[in-house]
This record gives structure tokens, sequence and C-alpha cells, in this order.
């Protein structure tokens, strides 16, 4: 399996890096409910990218980002780039300058308009980041989708240092916190939804019918959603900012 770290190693540090960061920040953004930064993050996320398209297609990238002087008109530049594959030369280039409007001329970027379209336009900032870096991971390690997919389901984790994680085992390093505060900074530290028996396993806890009574208080005070089908949970935006005043560190 490709790990995060090894998802862009093709990239010189100046791109690798800033690119990652920007998408945790816009997912993390989100998942936070804080709207307004999660957007402006897709402003310097399209110039990142814009910046590895072009460099792919030279053969040479550039050492760190840069914010053309017409930033549409260098993404439509980038089609003329006939030998690169469909989604560097035509799809990326056009979903860019959509993120790059959304933070110039929409509600993030500006004060006023009739109707607050903050929430609306992060839920398509994060949409369309989320299946470039897809594409971008596909494409530079010749990935099926489903394979790329999981590595950009991983770069979204949150980074919690009290939660240590080793390829499938996670554990909080602080045993003394109260058991549902452990099962929240666990689930937080996931990028999408848990498996009930993961949880357990990481907890050390074996009394299923306690540890299911206590996810459904939890789903109770939506903190989780918890899918007793599905056995799986996810973190809620309030179980988020609850998980906000827990102690980080060990």
């Amino acid at each position: 399996m490709i790990l995060p770290s090894q998802a862009f190693a093709a990239l010189p540090a100046g791109l690798r890096d800033p690119l990652l960061e920007e998408y945790r920040l816009i997912a993390q953004n989100y998942v936070e409910g804080k709207w307004l930064p999660s957007e402006l993050s897709g402003g310097r996320f399209s110039e990142i990218v814009y910046t590895i398209l072009d460099g792919h297609a030279k053969g040479v990238y550039a050492s760190s980002p840069s914010k053309p002087q017409n930033f549409v008109q260098a993404c439509r530049n980038l089609e003329n780039n006939a030998n690169e594959p469909r989604s560097f030369q035509i799809l990326i280039p056009r979903l860019l300058p959509a993120l790059y409007e959304i933070r110039n001329n929409r509600n993030v970027g500006h004060v006023g308009g009739d109707v607050d379209s903050n929430h609306m336009d992060a839920t398509a900032v994060l949409s369309n980041a989320s299946w470039i870096m897809g594409e971008l991971i596909r494409v530079l390690h010749n990935l099926a989708i489903a394979d790329a997919q999981q590595v950009v389901d991983q770069l979204v984790e949150r980074r919690i240092p009290i939660v240590w994680q080793s390829v499938d085992m996670k554990r909080v390093l602080n045993p003394k916190l109260k058991l549902q505060d452990q099962v929240l900074l666990l689930i937080a530290s996931c990028a999408s939804q848990c498996n009930v028996d993961d949880l357990q396993k990481w907890l050390d806890y074996e009394n299923k019918a306690y540890f299911s009574k206590i996810l459904k208080e939890l789903h109770s005070q939506r903190l989780i959603e918890y899918s007793e089908q599905h056995r799986t949970v996810h973190i809620l935006p309030p179980g988020s900012k609850y998980v906000e005043g827990l102690p980080k560190e060990i």
C-alpha cells in the first residue's frame, strides 16, 4: 500500500509539502465547521496544483509554487499540452479556475451578498480538491482509482499527538482519560469512518454490550454518527469541537 508520505515522492519537497499541508487544512477546517479558512485554502491549493501540472508537462518541476499573473489564462495554456494525461491537460486545468473563483469573488472573499454561501462553497472546494488529489496520486503512481482514493483518505486523517498510530493499530497514549473521551479522540483521528471492531481493538475493550451503549449515548448527544447495522462511526461537528478541548499531548 502506498503511504501518504510516498504519495508525491516524485515532486520536490517545495511542492510536495505545501500541497499536502494545504489539502489537510481544507479537509480539517471543513470537518471542524470552519468554512472560511477551508475556502481560502482553495486558492493557495490551486496555485500549487497549477505549478505541479506545469512542471509535469515541461519535465522539470519548479522548486516552489508560483502564482501566474493571469491564472485563468495560464490554466487554459495547460490545455495545449497534448502529450499529457487527459486529466492533467483538460479536467484539472478547468477545475482550478473555479476553485480560484470561489476564493476571489464569492462571499468568502468579500463581505456582502444576499445569502451566506460559505458552507456550500466550502463543500465545493473540498469535493474538487479531493478529486484533484486522487487524480494526481493516480497518475503520478499509476494506481487504480480505488487505490488512489485510499491514499487520499489517509492524507486527511487528523494529526493528534496523543493518538499513536502504526499501520492498522492506534492507541490513546493517556489511558487515564475517560473511556468516552478516548473513543472520541480515536474516531476524530480517522479520515472518514471508523469500524467499531477496530475501535474496541485499539482500546483493548472487551465488553461489547457496554461499548455499544457508550456509542449510542455519544450518538444521542450528536457527537458521533453511529450505525449499528454497518458497525461504523463518524465524528460529527459537535464531536470535533469537543475533541478540540481535550488534551492533545501525552
